[in-house]
């Protein structure tokens, strides 16, 4: 292991008294002198982007000026094309420039003295001692292989403009390194070194490169520039492996905290010819001193904005957790030319949240074992999204994350996890997300992904790297400082911003479903802003206008959704959980009627100040708690939290009238999802019939069955759903709205058509009638039936209820759509016969649509 360290503080017992260091490599070196005056024939001077300060300003040993081109009478520096100049004062005042370039292959490096005053003797001369390191300041590097020497002395000669010159050469293969010295006169024992009183130091193979964009970043020329954010951290180490499996890095490079930081960005720039594979940092010590703060110098940690990360060895603090590092290489290239993302209006979309490893990864899946459980597994599934009518899927977090606490513990925000690429490859994960979206796209579907911002996991994330920055560090909160993200922090913040651009710009993902969104509002000490400055920034970027924006309040770490009023901006959509809670109680018998007409008609409570029903996205189960069939058959006390019904009987049973019930239950729940203004929110495996056990615990979620879809249960529920998808579609008129209906669009009833009961806990009967606006004047596109108004029940209660029809215009018909209490396949149709007698006998515990259409005698 070599390491390369600008620590300034030489003295000359360094030079003598070091040991050796770890390194392959050896120096070759070439020393030329010139007699006489090196005449210096500067051109015009090439700033552009690679301009650097002129002078050092504090304790550094160098700072890089500028990129220049230049000739001069010197053969060496006339063929030198660009170079970097660094320009030092002394401690007795002068100047020391010092240029360094390449050529032919290797590097020269130019040293210039001008302006020292070192008395009035004519036989004056000045030695340069110079040594090269690796590892650091006090131990340098052998500089050739036939003896264990680690400095020299090499003569300046003066000429007569009282200027000292020299000249030194290194092969480019042997560097990255650091160059240090000082200058000692030969008629005294005088050790000249610079303003500050450390050795003069320049870096020989890299430059100390730019602190923007933060990460890796190729330039035009292929050279490398990495930018590392860490404030408190007293030093920074790139650390560069030529091998992943390694456990020690092949290279490292202390960066100068003067030279390679801006502000509080770290960054160094290499050529781009290296055969490093991947690359890290550690970071050491904290310039402010706090209990936040924990720097183990000993510590590899993953660049946070690095866009491909490859596992590495055990983690070597833990020896538990895996290590990601940055692998060296840019993004695989893309052909998007063809994708045409379906910008989709909200109040369209049809979700289906799917976990992209569960499901394709059952062997019922029947596809190959490299592909199952991947992006291109999802890929192969694509008709099941089809035949139930989605369009939007709605992937489960899909970053690197802590393998023993699940997806929603991330350690990454920059790239999907390897684990969905094809054999776990990172570049192959990338290509194959980016392959998955653009055939969706081409079938109308869009991508939405869920992040988690608000945490990460418990260690192998950003801890280390400057905690009290990253972290809600403050003990006074109660937060769990270990791995709650101060979300508000600026630095994180553009963390966020940026990681949302990344995955908008480079995957063409159409929309962020944000978990844990509460914690997002929430400051450094823990209270809740009114403007938070990510949620604000994030809706006011233009970047995501096309963008849907989605706060999910659960928390992975709690098992529970929060309630609370989320700063919107007319762009944050929510996750409706009052939706799930009302509906789940009214449809076992306990809710009130006033709260599933707000549920049915767009949940005014929450969404009517400037937004609309369409951003409430509706859902009555999701991954975590209990799946929809278990919705239906557990309710044991320690479930009083799921608002569950087992409908007479806890768990599996044989009895035919709770079965049946439960199928009513079923439907009854997917029909009320599909029938509200909003946004409907499938959960994979409710339409098999996939069952947890009665457990709510994420873990207890088994992956896709893809046979149980060829079961009776499979067959009418998919079916079902798609049928009620298209019903939406067709009658997007009064089903599909952006904004929420008219009062005159909308009729309430009792069964007996009076007006509703509606805070009477004993009534479990509510009936809707929707109107078009203009009946009569809507043809159908898919039939030559007039679409008129629309009556919905639903009947909670254990007995039937004899339901009064409205009247309808002359020449027209009730048309039964929907009827849950009937038998497969005659419980829903388009082509229904009409409903001729009153009233109509509506059995217990069932929904039903009607729909006024032209009567033909």
């Amino acid at each position: 292991m070599t390491t390369l360290s600008p620590l300034l503080a030489i003295t000359p017992l360094c030079f003598c008294n070091c040991g050796s260091v770890e390194s392959s490599k050896s120096i070759h070196y070439v020393c030329k002198t010139k007699k006489s005056r090196p005449t210096r024939r500067f051109g015009r001077m090439d700033v552009g982007k690679d301009s650097r300060l002129l002078f050092a300003r504090s304790r550094v040993a160098a700072q890089p000026t500028e990129q220049m081109m230049f000739t001069s009478s010197n053969p060496l520096v006339d063929q030198l094309k660009e170079v970097s100049t660094y320009r030092f004062r002394t401690e007795i005042g002068g100047h020391v420039k010092i240029s360094v370039g390449k050529i032919n292959g290797k590097y020269a490096v130019y040293v210039e003295v001008s302006s020292l005053e070192l008395g009035a003797s004519d036989n004056i001369s000045l030695m340069l001692i110079w040594g090269i390191y690796t590892s650091d300041s006090s131990c340098f590097m052998p500089l050739d292989s036939s003896s264990h020497a680690r400095t020299r002395e090499t003569p300046l000669l003066q000429n007569s403009c009282a200027r000292f010159a020299t000249e030194l050469e290194f092969e480019a293969k042997q560097t990255p390194f650091y160059l240090s010295f000082f200058l000692k006169p030969t008629s005294s024992v005088v050790e000249i070194r610079n303003h500050n009183k450390s050795n003069f130091c320049v870096p020989i193979g890299f430059d100390s490169g730019y602190p923007t964009p933060l990460g890796l970043s190729f330039s035009t020329d292929g050279s490398m520039n990495f930018a590392f954010f860490s404030r408190n951290a007293a030093g920074c180490v790139l650390c560069l492996y030529d091998d992943s499996t390694s456990g020690k890095p092949a290279l490292e490079l202390d960066l100068d905290p003067y030279v390679n930081r801006s502000g509080d960005i770290w960054h160094a720039s290499l050529e781009g010819a290296w055969t490093f594979l991947s690359y890290g940092y550690r970071c050491k010590g904290a310039a402010l001193q706090s209990d936040a703060d924990k720097f183990d110098a000993g510590r590899v940690l993953l660049d946070p904005y690095s866009k491909i990360i490859i596992n590495s060895v055990t983690d070597n603090v833990s020896g538990l957790l895996p290590k990601y590092l940055g692998r060296l290489c840019k993004e695989p290239v893309f052909d998007w030319s063809d994708d045409v993302p379906p910008n989709l209006e909200m109040e369209k979309l049809v979700v289906y949240r799917v976990n992209v490893m569960r499901f394709t990864k059952d062997n019922s899946s029947q596809i190959s074992s490299d592909t199952a459980g991947t992006f291109a597994g999802l890929i192969e599934k694509l008709s099941h999204f089809k035949n139930l009518g989605v369009n939007a899927v709605l992937l489960e977090s899909i970053f690197p994350f802590d393998e023993q606490k699940g997806p929603y513990f991330p350690c990454h925000f920059f790239s999907p996890s390897n684990v969905y690429g094809p054999s776990n490859g990172s570049v192959a994960a990338i290509s194959s997300m980016k392959e998955m979206v653009k055939r969706l796209h081409a079938n109308g579907i869009e991508v939405l992904l869920e992040v988690v911002f608000t945490h990460t996991a418990e260690a192998g994330a950003l801890q280390g790297i400057d905690d009290s920055s990253y972290y809600c560090t403050s003990i006074t909160t109660g937060l769990d400082s270990q791995n709650a993200l101060n979300c508000n922090h600026p630095i994180v913040q553009r963390v966020i911003l940026d990681s949302l651009q990344h995955w908008v710009t480079e995957f063409h993902i159409d929309g962020f479903c944000f978990i844990n969104a509460l914690s997002l509002l929430r400051s450094f000490g823990g209270e809740y802003l009114s403007r938070p400055p990510v949620v604000e920034a994030i809706a006011f970027d233009p970047l995501f206008s096309k963008t849907k924006i989605i706060a999910d309040c659960w928390d992975p770490k709690e098992l529970e959704a929060k309630e609370t009023a989320f700063p919107h901006w007319k762009k944050w959509a929510e996750m409706n959980t009052k939706f799930c809670y009302d509906i789940r109680n009214f449809l076992r018998g306990e809710g009130l009627l006033s709260d599933l007409a707000t549920r049915l008609c767009g949940s005014g409570d929450i969404f009517s100040s400037g937004r609309g029903p369409a951003f409430s996205f509706n859902f009555i189960t999701r991954n975590f708690g209990l799946p929809l069939v278990d919705l239906v058959s557990f309710s044991g006390d320690e479930l009083a939290s799921e608002l569950s019904w087992n409908c007479g009987e806890e768990g599996p049973t044989n009895k035919t009238t709770i079965l049946e019930r439960r199928l009513k239950q079923i439907r009854n729940y997917l029909f009320v999802l599909f029938v509200s203004l909003g946004v409907p929110v499938l959960n994979m495996g409710d339409e098999c019939g996939q069952s947890s056990g009665g457990s709510t615990s994420y873990g207890s979620r088994k992956p896709f069955d893809w046979n149980a879809l060829s079961t009776g249960f499979g067959i009418q529920t998919t079916q079902f759903i798609s049928f009620l998808s298209s019903l939406r579609m067709r009658r997007s008129d009064l089903l599909q709205k952006r904004n929420f209906l008219k009062e005159e669009n909308i009729d309430w009833h009792g069964s007996d058509q009076n007006p509703p009961r509606w805070e009477d806990p004993s009534c479990k009967f509510l009936a809707m009638t929707l109107k078009v606006d203009n009946p009569g004047s809507g043809l159908s596109s898919e039939s030559s039936h007039v679409e008129g108004d629309m009556f919905i029940a639903f009947n909670a209660a254990g007995r039937s209820e004899s339901v009064t029809l409205p009247e309808v215009p002359e020449g027209m018909a009730w048309h039964r759509l929907v009827d849950t209490a009937l038998p497969f396949p005659g419980f829903f149709s388009n082509d229904s016969e009409p409903v001729i007698r009153q009233p109509y006998e509506m059995k217990s515990h069932s929904c039903i649509l009607l729909e006024a259409n032209i009567h033909d005698d």
